[in-house]
């Protein structure tokens, strides 16, 4: 189907040669003279792309950028600006009215082309992220259970899951720790045709390996000591659903044999026994180490890592999706105050420079704690880079801090800066805004006025505050 895009310019021989431009590439075309126009059209047409002049009598790029963002019943098309105004001022505004590209004019009409592309491109991989993971992650398990992710890797492992999911294959994840192994396993499990059946879970370096057989396989009574009952195993209690074999590198090898021959024949018998119990389930393993290196060592068994290896996802370090960190971030932020019945703490400009920053040696599941930490630290206020704690951070703190300070622009450090000093002082002061306006030696209204702007505290508490110290004003 062929993409549609809207040219938005008062220049009609512009509109002309770049109409003419992007049909050679296929692309249906619309046109409009200004933003009021253009705004018509999207009420009834539902284009791919527009490209739309930045000044034109009538109303340009900015006025059809704002009007994206303030009406809801519109199509909203990623947006490419074009202007012979090509300052930085004019291009940061485009960019924060939700621009998705921003090109000066006189432009080579190649770059029309490859611009138009790659837009296009983008918009084929958002949709395709929401496609799968709307069908991938209605989860019963709420919000705490989502995958989330939209970078390229990210929709790479939505894709691996869609592929694999229906089907019964086995299924091999290899990632690091704290990447998101389990959550994986779980998404393939609940969209699979095992879904209403159970999913297990076994952690093979939770166990010793003398009960891991037992706990694998079941027993029957008298098995060994202390079997004083007939117990069944993981295997058994998977019949008709998912066991996910997390750690799969750390099974004894010799429990590696029978783990083969289960996976082959899906038969066994407990410990102690000799019937023979058939188990209809998928296996999922998981590992984060390089079982490859494991065969050489002589560790694991080549036989059964081809086993395993039918298909295998690789999740990707947090470090190497650095798009999806604050996306994580506030996923988080939103389960843990409602888990821990807190309000919710917007992030400072200077937290999100410090998360995008950091390495997360600990992946994701470190990044979860870390919110988690800051959310309860912060107790409703606006949650600062000093909230968060990097473990791993071998730096100074307040150096570490600093620096994050020096990279933003000038108005959005001393946004940082004040919101750190009148948070401390509130503390300092038990709450008490008169007392803190003393202690920063600025007069308590513009200490109001400082709260309101910087988000730090409700409208309705202030007032009350103001009624409550009206006659001891400084």
């Amino acid at each position: 189907m062929k993409a549609t895009i809207l040219i938005v310019d008062d220049e009609r021989n512009l509109r002309v040669t770049l109409a003419e431009i992007l049909a050679s590439h296929g692309y249906e075309i619309l046109e409009a003279e200004n933003s009021v126009d253009a705004v018509a059209i999207l009420r009834d047409r539902d284009p791919d792309l527009v490209f739309c002049d930045w000044k034109m009598p009538g109303g340009g790029g900015e006025e059809l950028l704002q009007a994206l963002q303030q009406q809801e019943r519109i199509h909203k098309p990623p947006v490419i600006i074009m202007t012979a105004y090509g300052t930085s001022g004019n291009a940061i505004k485009a960019i924060q009215l939700g621009a998705y590209d921003f090109i000066s004019k006189p432009f080579d009409l190649d770059e029309i082309s490859t611009t138009a592309r790659r837009a296009l491109q983008h918009v084929r991989l958002q949709k395709e992220v929401e496609e799968l993971r709307d069908r991938l992650l209605k989860s019963p398990r709420g919000k705490q259970g989502e995958i989330v992710g939209s970078s390229p890797a990210m929709l790479s492992v939505f894709k691996d899951i869609g592929r694999v999911a229906a089907t019964d294959t086995t299924v091999l994840i290899q990632g690091e720790s704290g990447t998101g192994k389990e959550l994986v396993a779980r998404a393939i499990h609940e969209n699979s045709a095992r879904s209403n059946g159970v999913l297990v879970v076994v952690n093979c370096a939770a166990l010793p390996d003398e009960l891991l057989e037992s706990e694998l396989f079941g027993h029957e009574r008298g098995a060994f000591t202390g079997a004083i009952a007939r117990k069944e195993g993981k295997f058994e209690v998977a019949d008709k659903g998912t066991i996910f074999l997390d750690e799969i590198g750390e099974l004894p090898v010799s429990l590696q044999p029978k783990l083969l021959r289960v996976l082959q024949e899906q038969s066994f018998a407990r410990v102690g026994g000799n019937d023979t119990i058939r188990s209809n389930f998928r296996a999922i393993a998981a590992t984060n180490g390089d079982l490859g290196e494991l065969i050489k060592a002589g560790e694991f068994r080549k036989d059964l890592y081809y086993r395993l290896n039918a298909f295998m996802i690789s999740l990707p370090p947090l470090r190497e999706r650095r798009s999806d960190v604050v996306p994580l971030a506030e996923h988080f932020r939103e389960v843990y105050a409602a888990k821990n019945r807190v309000p919710t703490a917007e992030f400072s400009e200077g937290a999100l420079v410090a998360l995008q920053q950091y390495s997360y040696p600990g992946n994701v599941r470190e990044l979860e704690h870390i919110v988690e930490r800051a959310l309860l630290q912060a107790n409703g206020r606006v949650i600062l880079a000093e909230h968060l704690q990097f473990e791993h951070q071998s730096v100074d703190r307040d150096a570490q801090w600093l620096e994050t300070l020096a990279k933003l622009p000038l108005h959005e450090s001393v946004a940082e800066w004040e919101t750190f000093r009148i948070s401390q002082a509130l503390k300092e002061s038990d709450g008490n805004k008169a007392e803190a306006a003393r202690r920063l030696g600025v007069h308590r209204r513009l200490l109001y006025e400082k709260i309101r702007k910087l988000g730090l505290d409700a409208t309705d508490q202030i007032l009350e505050d103001e009624n409550l110290d009206s006659s001891k004003a400084p």
